[in-house]
């Protein structure tokens, strides 16, 4: 059991930056592959980027390339996800989730078996 937390969400200005953090506890955290989702009203959680246990390995979103920059400290068990160039559509709930690294680095989040309780992030225009 892996346990998640997110912070470091907040409200921003289009075009501007937000780093978010996912600290970890439990079990060790470079057991786990990691990935951030979202959420925003109405929609579905969708997949935003995710991390090999290692770090040797990163996917991202088609609509956040470029943008967002995920990576990870396994000395310091946190997750992160750095947001540049941020748009009014990016404003949702952002979660992070992990899985064993022995399954695969999924963009599905049926693939993902611990979650974090979400941080709010909104970007006004």
């Amino acid at each position: 059991q892996v346990y998640l937390e997110e912070s470091g969400g907040g409200l921003v200005q289009t075009g501007g930056s937000l780093r978010l953090s996912c600290a970890a506890s439990g079990r060790p955290f470079n057991s786990y592959h990691m990935a951030w989702f979202r959420q925003a009203p109405g929609n579905q959680r969708e997949f935003v980027a995710a991390i090999a246990w290692n770090g040797d390995y990163r996917n991202y979103a088609d609509s956040v390339k470029g943008r967002f920059t995920i990576f990870r400290d396994n000395a310091k068990n946190t997750l992160y996800l750095q947001m540049n160039s941020l748009e009014p559509e990016d404003t949702a709930v952002y979660y992070c989730a992990g899985v064993y690294r022995t399954h695969a680095l999924e963009s599905d989040k049926s693939g993902y078996d611990y979650w974090g309780q979400g941080t709010q992030v909104t970007v006004s225009s």
